[in-house]
């Protein structure tokens, strides 16, 4: 029996005719995923279920859907998929990462020549038979100083178009190498020297615990007068009440925002501000960009139900069912040891080493690999996947290495990742023991066995007395629970790390309260998908 695929949403007839050619029993309903009801009544007799964003996977759609085996999303986002349940349940969640991305670095440059012209206003004036040709002094861009905040894959068209417009481009990106910045023609600089000197500045990253804010009041201060601010990324990365009043007092001369920290945004103290550009969450919606998400998703999906090959999938290594029985545990272990070194790393990567050993070496490294990279990616971009993730470290000119030996220790088999930065190499290796749980066996050189929970604690410190006592009094006093604690050192006296994994995530008090002690060279925080 052939396929039967559920199109819930808007996508073209040329993409519903992409499943049709690939014999697959298509039912296309664009309004049906605005019908909750309907839309649970119906689920469990489709095999795949194609979307936009009207359509709401819940918890209960997933429930209901009995034999579901892929959801694919034509767009990069994914915050109206249930992906945790999705996975419990083995459906593959697909997206499409690089359709909408030059449609989206358009429209950040389109808002920065509208709100350096003024142009809405202008045209509003116009519009109502007045004639103020002197009300609307602009600026140029051409020699102007555009800071990029995140030279990702969107970020560097933006760099690459200001580039070609006679700007000045500066960039502030904690993984952009210097080589990649010279092939982009941009200058790396630190966030607060970007914000000293840029005339305009764009953000291009994703909303994460480290980027909330990240134009914050304090931050906003650090701008050079008159400067210009465009936002086409996620809401809640500049805080929208200070940039208001820094619009207000004059710091700020004008903002361009297609994206807020509420959405639908019926109200927010930008709207009304003179010489502020809003638009309605626009950066994807061109003609083209729907086109080309629409056909990638469908031919993703057809590929998978006709043949099981695996495409941008969020939830699932593109591996072979059998070869997946085998490696899960493994992939699992690889995302972990390079999620690790994400977390530790906040300066530009030059290289990824991976060593495998004996059994390891033996698997599908390419799978390997692709986690180990979207590991290390996933700390400063959660929308990253093990298929885009080798990608953009090319586009980053991030070199990925790696080297395979038998068995050479005590484990069947182990893999080790190193990397290279500037200042620093960074190592940590893990093996996967006959329980099936990944663990980590050495870090920085120094042999450790530590088992992998959701929050950890990590610390390193000179081995001397009173460490062990004072982790864990502070952790008692703060109401946090040690479920494992593993201790390693170099020698006597030595170099010393300890890797707690704790029920809770440590509290920022409890943090300060280690530091504070001044026993300890480093304390960090880690979190990971177990």
């Amino acid at each position: 029996m052939a396929p039967r695929v559920l199109i819930s949403d808007k996508l073209s007839e040329a993409a519903v005719q992409i499943f049709r050619d690939r014999g697959i029993d298509v039912d296309f309903q664009p309004d049906l995923g605005k019908d909750k009801d309907k839309l649970l009544e119906v689920i469990g007799q489709y095999d795949g279920l194609a979307i936009r964003s009207a359509t709401k996977v819940t918890e209960k759609v997933i429930a209901a859907a009995d034999n579901l085996r892929v959801i694919g999303r034509a767009g990069i986002g994914v915050d109206n998929v249930d992906i945790p349940h999705a996975s419990k349940k083995g459906i593959i969640v697909m997206n499409t990462p690089f359709g909408n991305m030059i449609t989206t670095a358009e429209h950040a440059i389109a808002m920065m020549f509208a709100v350096a012209r003024q142009i809405p206003e202008a045209s509003a004036s116009t519009h109502a038979g007045k004639w103020e040709k002197s009300r609307f002094m602009g600026v140029e861009l051409t020699g102007k100083t555009l800071g990029v905040i995140g030279a990702g894959n969107i970020g560097g068209i933006v760099c690459t178009r200001a580039v070609g417009l006679r700007m000045k481009v500066v960039a502030y990106d904690p993984f952009l190498s210097e080589e990649r910045a010279t092939e982009l023609g941009v200058e790396k600089v630190g966030l607060d020297a970007l914000l000293a000197r840029a005339d305009f500045i764009t953000l291009h990253v994703p909303l994460t615990e480290q980027t909330k804010n990240i134009l914050s009041r304090e931050n906003l201060a650090k701008t050079k007068k008159g400067v210009r601010i465009i936002n086409c990324a996620r809401g809640g990365l500049v805080d929208e009440q200070a940039l208001a009043d820094a619009l207000k007092d004059g710091h700020v001369a004008g903002a361009a925002f297609d994206v807020f920290a509420e959405e639908p945004a019926k109200e927010n103290p930008l709207f009304g501000l003179p010489n502020v550009v809003v638009t309605p969450h626009l950066g994807a919606a061109t003609t083209e960009a729907q086109e080309n998400v629409a056909l990638q998703v469908a031919e993703q999906m057809a590929d998978y139900l006709i043949t099981g090959a695996v495409q941008n999938a969020l939830n699932m290594p593109s591996v072979t069912a059998e070869e997946a029985k085998i490696m899960g545990p493994w992939i699992k272990l690889s995302g972990h040891l390079g999620n690790f070194i994400g977390q530790m790393t906040d300066e530009p990567i030059k290289a990824i080493n991976i060593l495998y050993d004996g059994a390891a070496s033996q698997m599908n490294l390419s799978a390997l690999t692709s986690a180990v990279v979207a590991g290390i990616m996933k700390a400063g971009n959660p929308d990253v996947n093990m298929v885009s993730a080798p990608v953009i470290a090319k586009e980053r000119g991030i070199q990925i290495s790696t080297t395979k030996q038998d068995q050479s220790g005590a484990f069947e088999g182990y893999i080790k990742v190193t990397v290279v930065t500037e200042k620093r190499e960074r190592s940590i290796a893990g093996t996967v023991f006959s329980d099936g749980k990944p663990r980590f066996i050495q870090i920085k050189g120094i042999n450790i066995d530590a088992e992998i929970g959701q929050h950890m604690l990590y610390t390193t410190n000179e081995d001397v007395p009173g460490i062990i006592g004072t982790l864990g009094t502070t952790m008692g006093s703060n109401g946090v629970n040690i479920a494992n604690f593993t201790l390693g050192r170099s020698a006597a006296k030595g170099e010393a790390i300890a890797l707690l994994y704790v029920d809770e995530e440590v509290p920022a008090k409890a943090l300060d309260a280690l530091k504070q002690t001044g026993m300890f060279r480093q304390v960090k925080t880690l979190q990971f998908e177990v």
